[in-house]
């Protein structure tokens, strides 16, 4: 890349992609905060330091951090359970959080991230795009009685679940909101495909910046009676002053650092926050254009920086974050200057110009984010999991399903789960084939035989008839377990009881307690006892 050589040759792409991820991280910022029931600005201040720290001191070039929708349902409970409610104290366990995450990435736990199947990858991606559908749909509506979110929405129960918001919404319809929601998603898809061949200063213009100035427009030209409520606009809270902005920043309560709960949280913040940074890491990496991998310990040390520094100011805990990330990703982002401009945009933005902000209707941002959850879960994409095949296409759509019907962490860990089903099924059936014909049998050992080949290896040699030959070719095993090595033995051992001759064919030695099986079966046939 040209970036290498000269640093400020990817801020033609990295500056308007930084805009873009500024507009969808804004709302995010406040509506995580809002679910977490935690102050609004907390929001605000993770997603500073998610871009400007975070996105200094990490290694991934477009990985953009910030507070995570799918860390609300613990930060609620977690505030909710402190003494006296005490959002300082909270702030003592992201502070833990951060300082467990940085002794992660000395340990080196960043490598689990990398045992996570691409299938179970691109599903989570899809899974947040449907999601990201669903939530965004009644805001294109009008109806904003939920907030925005990147993963999941545990919304109280009296307020349903993100179906029900879905399908709620079309009693709730605001005409204004819809007129300027689909004007702006037509767009978005109409500009997509004018500039996809094009070249040149079209190209340089970023679509969702051009979809929040058509928003912001038709609110404006529409105005009178017509106009939006406050609640169908962004909502940002506005200082007066310097000391009043510097107000909203606060400091940890440590007198509470010697009670269990608030390390309990900690240590829970950090095992959770890690997850759902490594699991994002391995999918933007996947989507990088360039295919430049991340390191994930560093990551994990970075990640650590951000939350210590946002639990030291008043932040909520910060994760990488998928949504914003595939935002960067789609609107042409080459280097991380793009996550850290978004940062300084947030901070600038909410210093000086809140007010500008405020005109942005929340239909136009929905329109940004439909478009982002159509490009992470194209139909394309569930076409071509179906070709490779179920052990592919299964673990894609039950991690969907999983993701989608409680939340990212637990419907990831049932992927894996199902992913190693397959992995384990596929080597099942491979490792281990039995032919025969009439009264004489080949086992042929292939890869790495485990022990879950133990059954089928034993129940057939059990099968074989008296006076019959059996050869086990273990010529192409790379590994044998000693499990099945035992079953084999035993075999041999007994074989001459019903005449059965057995020959076997490769270096069985090689597998470790073979060349005490192999003596015992020279000795066997000489007649003798080991």
């Amino acid at each position: 890349m040209s970036s290498k050589k000269n640093p400020f040759a990817s801020l033609k792409a990295d500056i308007p992609s930084s805009i873009v991820v500024f507009l969808v991280a804004l709302p995010l910022c406040l509506g995580v905060a809002l679910a977490s029931k935690a102050p609004l600005f907390s929001g605000l201040i993770a997603g500073m330091v998610g871009g400007i720290i975070i996105g200094a001191l990490s290694r991934s070039q477009l990985s953009v951090s910030g507070p995570a929708a799918g860390l609300t349902a613990i930060v609620s409970a977690a505030i909710i359970a402190m003494p006296g409610g005490s959002f300082p104290a909270f702030l003592v366990s992201v502070a833990i959080c951060g300082a467990l995450q940085i002794a992660l990435g000395f340990a080196r736990a960043g490598a689990i991230g990398d045992y996570i199947p691409s299938s179970v990858i691109k599903g989570m991606l899809a899974a947040i795009g449907l999601i990201l559908i669903l939530n965004q749909f009644p805001h294109l509506l009008g109806d904003d009685s939920q907030f925005e979110t990147d993963e999941s929405v545990p919304a109280p129960a009296k307020k349903g679940n993100i179906f029900f918001n879905f399908v709620n919404a079309f009693g709730h319809i605001n005409r204004v909101a819809l007129i300027i929601g689909a004007v702006c998603l037509a767009f978005h898809f109409i500009w997509e495909k004018l500039v996809a061949n094009q070249k040149g200063f079209l190209r340089l213009v970023p679509a969702p910046l051009l979809v929040v100035l058509i928003g912001i427009g038709i609110s404006m030209a529409i105005g009178g009676n017509g106009a939006l409520d406050p609640q169908h606009m962004v909502k940002l809270p506005q200082a007066s002053s310097a000391t009043e902005f510097l107000s909203f920043f606060t400091s940890p309560d440590w007198s509470m650092l010697n009670n269990s709960h608030v390390w309990i949280t900690g240590v829970t913040l950090a095992i959770v926050a890690s997850l759902e940074t490594l699991l994002s890491i391995e999918a933007i990496d996947d989507l990088d254009p360039y295919k430049r991998v991340t390191d994930k310990n560093h990551e994990l040390k970075a990640q650590g920086v951000g939350n210590l520094v946002s639990g030291l100011i008043g932040g909520l805990p910060v994760t990488s974050v998928i949504v914003r990330s595939s935002a960067n990703v789609n609107s042409g982002a080459q280097t991380k200057k793009s996550a850290i401009m978004h940062g300084a945009l947030l901070l600038l933005c909410v210093a000086f110009i809140p007010n500008l902000l405020n005109l942005i209707p929340k239909a136009a941002l929905a329109a940004v984010l439909i478009f982002t959850g159509y490009k992470l879960a194209k139909p394309s994409l569930f076409v071509m999991f179906y070709k490779k095949g179920w052990d592919q296409f299964m673990p894609f759509v039950i991690t969907i399903a999983a993701i989608l019907a409680t939340d990212l962490l637990k419907g990831v860990i049932i992927g894996i789960v199902v992913g190693l089903f397959y992995v384990l099924r596929s080597n099942f059936r491979t490792s281990v084939m039995v032919v025969s014909d009439t009264n004489r049998y080949l086992f042929r050992l292939r890869k790495d035989v485990s022990f879950l080949n133990k059954a089928i290896i034993k129940n057939r040699l059990e099968q074989v008839p008296g006076n019959g030959y059996v050869l086990i070719d273990a010529s192409r095993a790379d590994f044998i377990d000693r499990d099945v090595l035992e079953v084999i033995e035993d075999f041999t051992k007994h074989a001459h009881l019903k005449n059965i001759r057995v020959e076997v064919k490769g270096s069985l030695e090689r597998t470790g307690s073979l060349a005490r099986f192999a003596e015992q079966r020279e000795a066997q046939l000489a007649g003798t006892t080991v």
